[in-house]
């Protein structure tokens, strides 16, 4: 097949455009690299740097199969200083690729949502509980997804929607970790934590997210919509703890305090995996393994970089 990925040089997309060329298929990159690494995208994928939003007449889909759609701005927290930001590289990127699609009469989309379209929801939370979305960031998903419902119906197209958890991994340049990481290494004696410490969320390992968006391809429905994470919960508190034992320290913690980390953060996540199950699909790790493992690997590619700098 024939595949477009955007956002192909970002965390999560460089792990899917790996995937996809190991399978054997013939995948294109746009990428803007607001968020991404050229060093990320796949030696075997053809890299083209694009901005779906100020580059939209230049989005060329005639002869791909399908599309993944990656591209956005992945941080929660932008939406508390920049709506517009998440405005125009979620929605408005979203809505400029489904119209060179339905020009292009490209039929599939790939599109990665997440939790925070719930909102504060009861847990686990399943796929068909109401949305409500306390963030800007969770709004601008939630809004693409009506985007491509909408397309699906109207243009005949099909969709595979999948609401992660927490990713982490190898790879990752922003989140929890990444932050915990550079906090420590400014100021080894003391780290902020963002709110009491206490917020209870599944993390998933980047390698169980590929799989389980591989997995989720088995359904066959026009819309098909899938949690992806764990099947546990670990607290801020516990992270902290693991990246400085992972980095030797024992540095003062400091909480900001109050029960969410920043406006819009939703203190309590916990995806119900139960519809993807079915399909086949199990995370081989839990949240406390997947974390041990990401900071393990945040690490290495830290120290690689010291390594090739001072080259």
């Amino acid at each position: 097949m024939k595949i477009l990925v955007t956002g192909g040089a970002g965390f999560i997309g460089s792990h899917v455009v790996d995937r996809l060329v190991d399978m054997g298929h013939e995948v294109t990159v746009y990428d803007n690299l607001s968020s991404g690494k050229p060093e990320f995208v796949n030696d075997k994928a053809e890299f083209v740097r694009l901005d779906l939003v100020r580059e939209r007449e230049q989005i060329r889909l005639k002869g791909f199969d399908e599309v993944w759609h990656l591209a956005a701005n992945p941080d929660v927290r932008v939406g508390e200083v920049s709506p517009a930001e998440i405005y125009e590289n979620n929605i408005q990127a979203t809505y400029n690729l489904l119209e060179a699609m339905r020009r292009e009469g490209v039929r599939r989309i790939i599109f990665t949502s997440t939790s925070t379209v719930y909102g504060d929801a009861s847990i686990p939370t399943p796929e068909d509980y109401p949305t409500y979305p306390i963030s800007i960031y969770g709004a601008s998903k939630l809004a693409c997804e009506a985007l491509i419902f909408s397309y699906c119906h109207t243009f005949d197209m099909q969709s595979w929607i999948y609401r992660f958890a927490n990713v982490i991994g190898r790879r990752s340049t922003h989140g929890v970790i990444f932050d915990f990481i550079q906090k420590l290494l400014r100021d080894p004696e003391r780290l902020e934590i963002l709110g009491d410490g206490e917020q209870n969320k599944s993390y998933v390992y980047i390698d169980d997210c590929v799989e389980a968006m591989l997995f989720g391809l088995k359904a066959s429905e026009q819309i098909n919509v899938f949690n992806i994470g764990s099947d546990d919960q670990i607290k801020v508190k516990r992270i902290a703890e693991i990246v400085c034992d992972a980095m030797n320290l024992q540095p003062e913690f400091v909480f900001t305090g109050g029960r969410r980390g920043w406006r819009g953060d939703v203190p309590v996540m916990f995806l119900s995996n139960d519809k993807l199950k079915k399909l086949g699909w199990r995370p081989r790790y839990t949240s406390e393994e997947a974390v041990k493992k990401a900071v393990e690997e945040l690490l290495e590619d830290l120290a690689g970089l010291r390594v090739g700098n001072s080259g």
